[in-house]
């Protein structure tokens, strides 16, 4: 009798070494009938090289994939020709459905470390011991506009992270926001609905400055302190690397003994914070629609890992209970002031994606992916994200099997009996797909068991503040209060960063048609801050309307300085300041090159990045030399760096004067409140073409590093009208 093989023939397959791209023998190259170039493995070439030759999905090799076949050269293609047939259908079934919400999007792998552990607080096996690990993969996105829109609109940001743990997936699918428009599931599809392109027309794209969302957050009072957020400096972020994440909703820890504690996790940014002006981020777009992922990717492959440290707000149900909003919904913050965040671990991104496809838009993130330890709260919100996001996978990957999917397979051991399915390609053996099962007793494998010990167990106390043998669709009275923090947030920022908000508002009510939406805006603006209220109204040229009733009169909560990124930023030094930052130095012939590489090396050897720009690509002649430019000036507007400077000739800045590109490479810096490094021939000549005064942002370039890649935010109204 035959002996059985040890393994299913069907797992004895080709995938392992299914590579595309990995042949590296050069083709030989020759031309066709009519002139097309064909690349083929030659007579002489090693056929024995199975990678280097093309094949079909089946493996049979391809003799040519120029030419489909014809019944005579000038006749009809042939049904017959199957390699056509293969290409053209898989390549028309290339796309799947982009995500509804969060369709733009960049990944990139890591690590995480635990660096404090805390065992007292949650079981997880993550964070039991400091030097604890996992590999990670994180997605940052836009949130409205679709696969194929730009990087930089005045938008929330997700920050989703899935953790490949040892006690499984954990998925902290969260935003660079704390809190969020709504407070309950339900309202989920409106929200969208609102802000989306308007259905009969199908635009704007990618932004909230229209009538349908503006509708929709005047009649929705809950949405105020989101909208605050949504308005300042955080939805215009200058690199994903300088944004912060959160979790958004309250969970549970739980530890070894069952006990529980409320929990906002938090992700910090090692770089800092940092964003653009609206004029920038609009420029941003047009001069580089890729702009964020770009930087990230360059910033990984260049070395430049960014990093950020995972902090947790950790509280008890006495401190929910004495707080005037309620820890349950999701458009409330914990202060930092009053529940300190503690750092417990560092993620590190340090590999781009091999296949943006495969990982990027193939990885599905569900807030039901949690591990031992970690455990959900009762926020409406968040009930309704655990449904959701498993139901959308199914639908946008096409199949119940999308855990098989690498990027969302676990990277530890994981058996169930659950099988069969659409695209099934695991091979389940024997006859145990299903338990209790006595298989054992006849010497069959019987399958895997639950483990009470070690296995999830949702923590079991549900009577905080809550009577629930009632079935209400009701919110408590604590979700009433949809000012306070709103009012709290605006009066924690700067007075330039108060203006930005207000600015804000009043370009994105100025694209509102609808007159009585702008009223009934204004009215709830007045419950935040009356000033506010009354500075766009003036910018809308309107009457100030009463004030909007409000559900809970707000209270009164002390300002928070965690939540301004300019209070933030003002504590970096000029050297800190160009940790992962980039440095646009302008020269043109005739500039010294020792001089430029001098501040190069500087820059760089305190962590920043330095882009050579010129208005040559080439080589161009310089006193010790020649020097190539990294970048060609119309094609490296000052937009996408972080400073600037420009170590020019005087006969050559004379030049440059004239031309428009140049001035507006100045200008814009200017405008944008950034570091200027002018030497003495791009004063005389450029800065005054550019409008741009002598201040402390104007260095020397010998003296570039003692100011750094700081913003200069008190130019800022000798350059731009704010609201």
């Amino acid at each position: 009798m035959p002996k059985k093989p040890a393994a299913s023939p069907a797992l004895d397959n080709a995938l392992q070494d299914h590579a595309p791209g990995a042949g590296t023998t050069a083709p030989a190259e020759n031309l066709g009938n009519a002139g097309e170039t064909h690349q083929d493995v030659g007579h002489d070439g090693d056929h024995a090289d199975a990678a280097a030759h093309l094949t079909t999905n089946f493996g049979m090799r391809i003799a040519d994939n120029q030419n489909s076949l014809r019944a005579g050269e000038r006749g009809p293609t042939l049904l017959e020709d199957f390699v056509l047939r293969e290409k053209i259908f898989h390549f028309d079934h290339e796309r799947i459905p982009e995500r509804i919400v969060h369709a733009r999007g960049s990944g990139a792998h890591g690590v995480f470390e635990c660096t404090k552990a805390i065992p007292e607080l949650t079981k997880a096996s993550l964070f039991q011991k400091v030097g604890n690990g996992c590999p990670v993969f994180t997605r940052f996105s836009t949130v409205a506009g679709g696969a194929g829109s730009v990087d930089t609109p005045r938008d929330v940001r997700g920050f989703a992270v899935k953790l490949y743990t040892d006690s499984g997936n954990w998925d902290l699918v969260g935003n660079n926001i704390p809190v969020f428009f709504i407070q309950d599931a339900i309202k989920f599809p409106d929200l969208v609905h609102a802000v989306k392109m308007e259905a009969d027309r199908g635009f704007p794209q990618a932004a909230s400055a229209h009538d349908t969302f503006w509708d929709f957050i005047g009649l929705m009072p809950e949405a105020m302190h989101m909208i605050m957020w949504a308005m300042s400096d955080r939805a215009i972020p200058r690199t994903l690397r300088n944004i912060e994440g959160f979790g958004v909703h309250t969970f549970r820890l739980v530890n070894a003994k069952g006990e529980g504690s409320f929990v906002k996790f938090h992700w910090k940014p090692v770089l800092g914070l940092a964003s653009t002006t609206w004029d920038e981020a609009v420029k941003l777009a047009g001069a580089d629609p890729d702009f964020h992922r770009r930087d990230l990717f360059e910033a990984i492959d260049s070395g430049h890992f960014p990093a950020w440290d995972l902090g947790v707000q950790v509280f008890d149900e006495k401190f929910a209970a004495a707080q005037p909003y309620d820890v349950l919904d999701a458009t409330k913050l914990v202060p930092e002031e009053d529940v300190p965040v503690q750092v417990i671990g560092r993620m590190t991104l340090n590999r781009n994606v091999d296949n943006f496809f495969a990982e990027t838009e193939q990885v599905a993130f569900m807030p039901t992916n949690v591990i031992p330890g970690i455990d959900f709260s009762n926020d409406p919100l968040l009930q309704g994200r655990l449904f959701s996001y498993l139901d959308t996978q199914k639908s946008r990957l096409g199949t119940t099997n999308f855990h098989q999917i690498p990027i969302n397979a676990p990277k530890c051991p994981f058996h169930n009996f659950q099988r069969d399915g659409m695209m099934q390609t695991l091979v389940p053996t024997g006859r145990a797909n299903y338990e209790p099962n006595s298989l054992a007793e006849a010497g069959e494998t019987t399958g895997p068991r639950a483990c009470p010990e070690t296995g999830f167990s949702s923590f079991t106390a549900n009577d905080e503040r809550n009577e629930g043998s009632e079935k209400l669709r009701i919110r408590a009275e604590t979700f009433a209060d949809h000012y306070s923090q709103a009012t709290l947030f605006y009066k924690s920022q700067t007075a330039n960063e108060q203006a930005h908000i207000a600015s804000a508002l009043v370009f994105e009510l100025s694209k509102v048609t609808l007159e009585h939406v702008r009223t009934r805006v204004l009215g709830r603006l007045r419950n935040i801050d009356e000033n506010l209220a009354k500075r766009v109204a003036a910018g809308l040229a309107m009457p100030l309307p009463a004030k909007a009733k409000a559900a809970r009169e707000p209270v009164a909560m002390p300002v928070s300085d965690m939540l301004s990124i300019q209070k933030r930023a003002a504590k970096l030094s000029p050297k800190d300041s160009l940790i992962g930052r980039t440095v646009g130095i302008l020269f043109a012939e005739g500039s010294d090159k020792a001089a430029i590489m001098q501040l190069k090396g500087e820059i760089e050897a305190a962590g920043g990045r330095v882009k050579l720009v010129a208005p040559k690509i080439g080589e161009t002649p310089v006193k010790g030399g020649t020097l190539k430019a990294d970048a060609q000036l119309a094609g490296a507007p000052s937009v996408v760096f972080d400073a600037v400077a420009a170590m020019l000739m005087p006969e050559a800045a004379a030049k440059l004067a004239k031309d428009a590109g140049a001035v507006a490479w100045f200008a814009d810096a200017n405008f944008h409140c950034k570091t200027i490094a002018a030497c003495g021939g791009t004063r005389e000549h450029l800065l005054p073409r550019a409008n741009v005064e002598i201040d402390d942002g104007v260095p020397f370039p010998e003296d570039f590093m003692q100011v750094g890649a700081v913003r200069h935010w008190d130019r800022e109204p000798k350059v731009r009208d704010l609201a």
